[in-house]
Formats: structure tokens, C-alpha cells, sequence
């Protein structure tokens, strides 16, 4: 076995030993809830009854005898997102799997589960942020009758995955498996897709150009396909040992789909503490598989969403982990992927190039990922170079290609697309940011430049059309934290920037709030903290001050005298939209959120 990587090694002690005064109480609290026999025997017969009561006769029969398990469906369908439609059918699916094995499963709670697709530089984006945390709170009402020996987690998207994950761990006693629908088959390329905004942003072509490309991409049930925080989810819950190995990007219509379903629900049971093979989730989650975690993102070019979910994931699991830690992987994790945004292919090109088998393979062969984690299925985490296929009708396993089939996309560790893995930690007077670098040409990622200040992101087109933008600059969008409006994504801005820089100008983003895993060639400042509203330096720029990012350094200056910047006031909010699209019941919960490096997050007590 390849001995460990050094940097690996040293970042998971360094997570281990800072996180031993919150993950031995959490280590102890799971303990103390785990009952080799099924919790529901020590509730009252009211209590039971209530509980099984729209169940039918067999499965009643089942749950008053108390010898098998009852596996939870926390899910997070509805018919609005293409890729939670395909969950409507899951529960009977799991119920029959279930039933035929001499077990029962109910749906525990059904979670809210928005689109960013469809909000995206609306009003409703304001709420996208605060949803995560909203799951994870409905995921514990569903888990906290005291039914359920294990869960099944039914979610794809960007902060659903996040939000159901952190309310399992809350029930860290309950083996938790993510059962995933599949990416949409490809549709338009995504270069193609994003030349058409471009021309659309320039005024080329019509309203109505553009929406027959967004339809020829986004086009049927399943993820959007680019490699955005959705998709990231699924490598790293893959590479958290907490879906079955191969089984993220395995179409919705494809006959295996329906066949790894059923395996999770099989499997599930077979993990739960009434048996001799117990897995809580609260036990697979530890800091080797979070360091996998974001290994795997940052090998794979991964959404920039997960420095702050991973972040608040490992809290909810008594486990700290902070962005230095995601520069030191950065600095020795190669970039293996080169998927849009980084390149044109998308997932389901990464999959047929070999899949996240192949590619945790390369990383394990260099070292750089834990391969004695703990996992929901196999032995360990060396057991996840497989992946699974049909034979004479039945699901089977094998391992996955040793090496690519397709170098356009997917690389071994002796040949990558870049020694690093592409994340930055930027530092500096303005504070602390992170930065994806994966998709900026080499020539883009040191730029000096002065100041264009907006307070909102639709304040760009005006600036875009008078052609006031028509200069080298660094656009600084500030007041988009996550105290400030709950930290919108600002996507709203990448085809005028995007074009900009078609057109020669030296152009980059500084912003306290977010972009996502879709962000490219542009280079963006991004998650800034402090963030305006605490008293942020982004407050108190003025346009055309000059500001240094510079990527390869990892420094971000603000080049204004400190004495000056002193003098001047800090920033305002000129404007309260909060009273729109349901805004106004948030308003208690954005007050209470923590800085984007500590995970965005109002759960969990400051560390």
C-alpha cells in the first residue's frame, strides 16, 4: 500500500487534534443513543401505534416484533428541480426492496429543496444559503420519533446534500446511506452554452435564441451536468464512503439505476446496531473521510460551495476544518479532472472516462487519500476503486478502469492537468477569500487593477451597456455576505465579465459572496471575511482605488493607505429589499450567521 502523503498526514492530525474538544462530546452523545435493539421498543404503546398506524397489516406486524429494522427516507423530491424528480418513485422502490427482506421504511420527513438554476439572480436566491441549515433542522424532526434504525438519504443539489447530511449527523447513531438519481444525459456543450450568454449579454441575439440553448441543455429529468456544486456533492458523499462506490453518475433512465436503489436499501440494513456490522454515520464521518472529502474535490476541480459546506458538515460531525487546511491539500493534490467549467466535457464524460473509481484510484496510488476510512459499504475506502454493472440481470461489481479511457478528461497522478489542485487561500489587508483557479488561463491570475464598486449584482448590465466597464478593473460586489442578504450566489455577473475578457480587458471579481462550482475563467475573490457588515474592509473601498489579486502568491490587497481607509466610513446597507419573496421570515436567522470560513452556518456556537 502507498504510504500516506506527508501534507495529508499532517493536515488530518492537525484536524484531529484542534477538533478533540467538540468531537469527544459528539463521539459521546452517539454513544449514548445507540440501543442494540430498536429504539421504538422504549416507546410507549401510544406512541408505537401513533407510529405505525397508516402502515399496513404486514408491516405493523413487523414493527410490533421488533427484530428488524426500520430504515427512515428523508427526502427531498419534488417535481419543480430535474433532479429530484426522479425521487418520486424511490420510496415504493425501497419500501418493495424493504419488504422482500423482511423489513419496513417510511418517509421520516420531506425537506424543502430549492433550485439555484431557477433563482439565480432573483430575489429567492437570498433564501439559498439559509435553506442548507433549514434541511438539517427538518432532517432532525424527521429523525426524532424514535422509529428508525437507519437512514436513507434521497438529494442531489448544491446545498440539499449538505443540509441532509447535517441533520443525519445530528442522529450520528444511525447508519446513513445517500441514495443518488443520476445526472441528465448530455445536451448542449457547455462551452457552447456559455458563448451563447455571451452573445446574449452583448446583445447579438434575441431572448428567444438564448432560451432554446438553456432548454437544449438543461432538457430532461437528472443534474444539470456541468461539474457544479451538485455534482461535487456526489463525489465527495463517494468519497465520504456514504453512497455506494460508482454509483453517482449512472443516468435516471438507465436500467442500474433502479438496481442500486435497492442495493442501498439492502445495505442499510445491513449496517444498523441490531446486527454484527454496525456503521453510524457519526462514525464514518471522522477526519480521515473528510480530508478524502476534499481531496477528491480539489483533485476533480470541485464547486468552491464546499469551503464553506464541508466546513459546517465536519462541525456538525464535532470536527473543525478551515480553509488553510483546503490550501495545504491543495498545494499536493494534482488536478485530475477537466470538466466544465475547467473543460468542455461534462459528467457524463468524466463517468465513461472512468468515473470516480478511476479517479480515486490515482489519489490513492499518490498517497493522498485515506484508504483505511471507514465507508457504508466493503471493507474501507480502497474498496470504492469499484464500480458497479449488470450482469445476467442482476447488479454486480467490478473495479473500475485503472487508468483512463479518456485523457481529455480524466488523468492518472503521474500526468495531470496541474500539479495542484486549483484552490487558493487568498490573504491580505482585505482579509481572508478563497479563490478557483482550475479554469483561469495562467496569464489572468495576477492582476492589478482599479476599483468598480457595486452594491448589487444587477448594477453591472447598465455599466456593461454604457460601455463604462470597457478598462481593465476588478469589480468588487460587496454587501453579498451571509449576515448582509444570506449570501445569493452572483452568477448574474460571469457572461459580462466573461465577456469583458474576451475583449482584452484584465478583469477579476472581489466579493464577500459566493459564486459556485460553475465558476470559470474569471478570476474571482470570493466568500471575503470579514464580510461588509461586520466591519469588512470591502466596505470602505471606493471605485477606482487599486487592488492587487494575485492568485499565484495567494495575496488580495487593497493598495488605498491604511491611515485613509481609516477615515472612511464603513458600509452602509443603501437599500432593504428583505420584505420580498419571503425574505422577511429569515431575517432572525441571517443575523445569526456565522463568517462564510466557519461555515455560513447559525447551528452550531462560534469556535
Amino acid at each position: 500500500m502507498t504510504d500516506l502523503n506527508a501534507t495529508v498526514l499532517a493536515v488530518t492530525q492537525a484536524i484531529r487534534d484542534r477538533s478533540q474538544p467538540f468531537r469527544d462530546p459528539y463521539l459521546q452523545r452517539m454513544s449514548d443513543a445507540k440501543r442494540d435493539q430498536p429504539r421504538r421498543e422504549q416507546l410507549s404503546c401510544g406512541n408505537l401505534a401513533h407510529g405505525f398506524a397508516a402502515c399496513g397489516a404486514e408491516d405493523k406486524q413487523r414493527l410490533k416484533l421488533m427484530q428488524s429494522s426500520n430504515i427512515a427516507m428523508v427526502t427531498a423530491y419534488n417535481d419543480m428541480l430535474s433532479a429530484h424528480q426522479p425521487y418520486e418513485t424511490y420510496p415504493s422502490q425501497i419500501k418493495q426492496a424493504l419488504a422482500e427482506i423482511g423489513c419496513t421504511g417510511q418517509i421520516a420527513a420531506g425537506v424543502p429543496a430549492m433550485c439555484d438554476g431557477v433563482t439565480q439572480g432573483r430575489a429567492g436566491m437570498e433564501l439559498s444559503l439559509m435553506s442548507r441549515d433549514l434541511i438539517a433542522q427538518c432532517t432532525a424532526i424527521g429523525l426524532c420519533h424514535e422509529m428508525f434504525d437507519g437512514v436513507l438519504a434521497l438529494g442531489v443539489c448544491d446545498k440539499i446534500v449538505p443540509g441532509l447530511l447535517m441533520g443525519a449527523l445530528s442522529f450520528g447513531h444511525l447508519p446513513t446511506i445517500f441514495v443518488p438519481a443520476g445526472p441528465m444525459p448530455s445536451g448542449l456543450p457547455n462551452k457552447e452554452k456559455q458563448r451563447i450568454r455571451q452573445q446574449f449579454a452583448r446583445g447579438e441575439i434575441s431572448r428567444n435564441a438564448l432560451l432554446e440553448a438553456e432548454s437544449a441543455s438543461y432538457h430532461s429529468a437528472g443534474t444539470c451536468t456541468f461539474y457544479g456544486t451538485a455534482n461535487s456533492n456526489q463525489v465527495m458523499l463517494e468519497a465520504m464512503g456514504l453512497q455506494l462506490p460508482g454509483s453517482s453518475f449512472i443516468n435516471p433512465e438507465d436500467p442500474l439505476r433502479e438496481k442500486l436503489t435497492r442495493a442501498a436499501a439492502e445495505q442499510v440494513t445491513r449496517i444498523t446496531a441490531l446486527g454484527s456490522d454496525y456503521r453510524p454515520i457519526g462514525g464514518v464521518v471522522d477526519e480521515r473521510s473528510i480530508v478524502n472529502a476534499v481531496v477528491a474535490l480539489l483533485a476533480s476541480g470541485g464547486s468552491t460551495n464546499h469551503t464553506i459546506h464541508l466546513i459546517a458538515i465536519a462541525r456538525a460531525a464535532g470536527l473543525i476544518l478551515n480553509w488553510s487546511d483546503f490550501a495545504e491539500l491543495s498545494a499536493v493534490a494534482p488536478l485530475l479532472c477537466n470538466i466544465y467549467p475547467n473543460g468542455e466535457a461534462d459528467v457524463n464524460h468524466f463517468h465513461a472516462a472512468g468515473g470516480t473509481g478511476c479517479l480515486f484510484r490515482a489519489l490513492l496510488d499518490q498517497g493522498l487519500m485515506h484508504a483505511d476510512a471507514q465507508v457504508v459499504w466493503g471493507a474501507s475506502f480502497s474498496d470504492y476503486t469499484q464500480e458497479p454493472c449488470e450482469r445476467d440481470g442482476a447488479l454486480s461489481w467490478q473495479q473500475a478502469p485503472s487508468s483512463s479511457l479518456d485523457e481529455k478528461v480524466l488523468r492518472s497522478g503521474d500526468n495531470p492537468f496541474s500539479v495542484e489542485g486549483g484552490l487558493k487561500l487568498l490573504t491580505g489587508n482585505l482579509g481572508r477569500s478563497v479563490i478557483k483557479t482550475s479554469a483561469v488561463a495562467l496569464d489572468r491570475r495576477v492582476i492589478t487593477a482599479p476599483a468598480v464598486v457595486i452594491e448589487h449584482q444587477d448594477e453591472l448590465d447598465a455599466l456593461f451597456a454604457a460601455g463604462e466597464l470597457n478598462h481593465d478593473c476588478v469589480v468588487v460586489v460587496r454587501g453579498q455576505g451571509p449576515k448582509a442578504n444570506g449570501m445569493p450566489e452572483l452568477h448574474k455577473l460571469t457572461p459580462f465579465l466573461g465577456a469583458l475578457q474576451d475583449q482584452g480587458y484584465r478583469v477579476a471579481l472581489v466579493t464577500d459572496g459566493r459564486m459556485s462550482g460553475a465558476s470559470g475563467k474569471v478570476p474571482a475573490a470570493i466568500h471575503l471575511t470579514p464580510e461588509a457588515l461586520d466591519g469588512g474592509l470591502i466596505g470602505r473601498i471606493r471605485s477606482g482605488d487599486m487592488i492587487c489579486l494575485d492568485s499565484e502568491a495567494g495575496v488580495l490587497t487593497l493598495q488605498v493607505d491604511a491611515e485613509e481607509c481609516a477615515n472612511r466610513a464603513d458600509w452602509q446597507p443603501s437599500q432593504n429589499l428583505a420584505n420580498t419573496c419571503g425574505r422577511q421570515l429569515f431575517s432572525l436567522n441571517r443575523a445569526q450567521l456565522n463568517c462564510a470560513e466557519a461555515g455560513a452556518t447559525y447551528l452550531f456556537e462560534a469556535v
